[in-house]
Protein backbone atom coordinates (compact mmCIF):
# COMPACT_ATOMS: atom_id res chain seq x y z
CA UNK A 1 0.00 0.00 0.00
CA UNK A 2 1.19 3.17 -1.00
CA UNK A 3 1.31 6.84 0.45
CA UNK A 4 -1.64 8.43 -1.23
CA UNK A 5 -3.87 5.93 -2.30
CA UNK A 6 -7.53 6.16 -1.60
CA UNK A 7 -8.49 3.48 1.21
CA UNK A 8 -10.70 2.19 3.53
CA UNK A 9 -9.95 2.09 7.07
CA UNK A 10 -11.54 -0.35 9.32
CA UNK A 11 -10.79 0.46 13.11
CA UNK A 12 -12.37 -1.15 16.31
CA UNK A 13 -13.20 0.57 20.12
CA UNK A 14 -15.38 1.45 18.44
CA UNK A 15 -15.86 0.11 15.16
CA UNK A 16 -15.23 2.95 12.86
CA UNK A 17 -14.85 2.38 8.73
CA UNK A 18 -13.01 5.47 7.35
CA UNK A 19 -12.53 6.12 3.38
CA UNK A 20 -10.10 8.92 2.51
CA UNK A 21 -6.58 9.04 1.06
CA UNK A 22 -3.44 7.69 2.92
CA UNK A 23 -1.10 10.10 4.01
CA UNK A 24 0.98 8.26 6.46
CA UNK A 25 1.59 4.46 7.69
CA UNK A 26 3.90 3.96 10.85
CA UNK A 27 4.68 1.45 13.59
CA UNK A 28 2.66 4.09 15.35
CA UNK A 29 -0.12 4.64 13.40
CA UNK A 30 -2.24 5.52 10.26
CA UNK A 31 -2.75 9.24 8.85
CA UNK A 32 -5.79 9.54 6.77
CA UNK A 33 -7.78 12.70 5.35
CA UNK A 34 -11.55 12.01 4.55
CA UNK A 35 -14.69 11.02 5.74
CA UNK A 36 -16.43 8.13 7.71
CA UNK A 37 -17.69 5.61 5.38
CA UNK A 38 -21.23 6.15 7.20
CA UNK A 39 -21.33 10.01 5.82
CA UNK A 40 -19.47 9.18 2.29
CA UNK A 41 -23.28 9.51 0.47
CA UNK A 42 -24.06 12.93 2.54
CA UNK A 43 -20.65 14.17 1.88
CA UNK A 44 -21.05 12.82 -1.69
CA UNK A 45 -24.25 14.95 -2.17
CA UNK A 46 -23.15 18.16 -0.73
CA UNK A 47 -19.73 18.53 -2.54
CA UNK A 48 -20.29 21.94 -4.73
CA UNK A 49 -22.74 23.01 -2.31
CA UNK A 50 -23.33 25.88 -0.17
CA UNK A 51 -23.50 22.85 2.71
CA UNK A 52 -20.49 21.09 1.77
CA UNK A 53 -18.39 19.24 5.02
CA UNK A 54 -15.09 19.29 4.35
CA UNK A 55 -12.60 15.80 5.29
CA UNK A 56 -10.78 15.66 8.52
CA UNK A 57 -7.05 14.84 8.62
CA UNK A 58 -6.94 12.32 11.42
CA UNK A 59 -4.08 9.97 13.10
CA UNK A 60 -5.31 6.34 14.28
CA UNK A 61 -3.15 4.66 16.89
CA UNK A 62 -2.05 1.40 14.87
CA UNK A 63 -3.86 -0.72 18.05
CA UNK A 64 -7.15 0.57 17.03
CA UNK A 65 -6.70 -0.34 12.90
CA UNK A 66 -8.25 -3.94 12.36
CA UNK A 67 -7.60 -3.63 8.61
CA UNK A 68 -6.75 -1.58 5.57
CA UNK A 69 -7.95 -1.87 2.00
CA UNK A 70 -7.28 -0.26 -0.85
CA UNK A 71 -10.51 1.54 -2.64
CA UNK A 72 -11.22 -0.86 -5.64
CA UNK A 73 -13.75 -1.63 -7.97
CA UNK A 74 -15.64 -4.59 -7.03
CA UNK A 75 -16.41 -6.82 -10.04
CA UNK A 76 -18.83 -4.55 -12.20
CA UNK A 77 -19.41 -2.08 -8.50
CA UNK A 78 -17.37 1.12 -9.17
CA UNK A 79 -15.35 2.19 -6.26
CA UNK A 80 -16.31 4.43 -3.56
CA UNK A 81 -13.25 7.07 -5.44
CA UNK A 82 -14.84 6.45 -9.20
CA UNK A 83 -18.00 7.19 -7.81
CA UNK A 84 -17.07 10.30 -6.66
CA UNK A 85 -15.18 10.90 -10.10
CA UNK A 86 -18.28 10.07 -11.79
CA UNK A 87 -20.69 12.41 -10.15
CA UNK A 88 -18.17 15.41 -10.12
CA UNK A 89 -15.93 15.09 -12.76
CA UNK A 90 -13.09 16.08 -11.31
CA UNK A 91 -10.76 13.22 -9.27
CA UNK A 92 -10.74 12.86 -6.24
CA UNK A 93 -7.13 13.84 -5.34
CA UNK A 94 -7.27 16.60 -7.58
CA UNK A 95 -9.49 18.14 -4.81
CA UNK A 96 -7.40 18.34 -2.71
CA UNK A 97 -4.74 20.75 -1.43
CA UNK A 98 -2.04 18.15 -1.66
CA UNK A 99 -0.87 15.41 -3.84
Amino acid sequence: MKIHSVVIVTLHTPRERIWGLLLDLTPAGITVCGTDLSAFEDWLSQMGTDDEMGLSTVFYPLHRVERVALDEPMGKLPSLHDRFRQKHLIDYLENLDFK
